[in-house]
């Protein structure tokens, strides 16, 4: 009984041929083509949930600020965590009124949202987007 290993036949040469290898360089770069871009789309989304929870407390605080004092004017102004000043530029939309703010959220160049596009919260509560998505999808 002679059983002959098939690389023993070969003159003890093992490995991968060349069409091997490009098979898997090919199907892992699908792999990642597909993958990539929806990692990009969960990034942008969880900055922007990010942003929406910075703009929500702020207007929190905006309206501790008005029990207190009756007045929007000279609360401060909007700022959010460290790491979301790269993707996002929060302020007040115009000047705060006595009974009246609205605090916005642009979108830099690090941040390419162009479904949403501009985030912006009023003190009556209304949500807004300047982007091509609906605010439910936004918001």
């Amino acid at each position: 009984m002679r059983s002959i290993n098939h690389m023993q036949r070969k003159g003890g040469q093992a490995g991968f041929t060349l069409i091997e290898i490009m098979i898997v360089v090919v199907i892992i770069a699908v792999l990642a083509s597909i993958a990539y871009p929806s990692y990009q789309r969960h990034v942008i989304k969880s900055r922007r949930a990010a942003v929406e929870a910075c703009l929500q407390q702020h207007a929190q605080l905006m309206e501790r600020h008005y029990t207190t004092n009756l007045t929007y004017v000279g609360a401060a102004a909007p700022s959010c965590e460290a790491n979301l000043t790269k993707f996002y530029a929060v302020g007040f939309d115009g000047a705060v009124a006595a009974r009246s703010y609205t605090i916005r959220a642009v979108p830099t160049s690090s941040q390419p949202d162009s479904s949403c596009g501009t985030l912006t919260l009023n003190a009556q509560g209304v949500r807004t987007k300047s982007g091509s998505g609906t605010v439910a999808e936004c918001w």
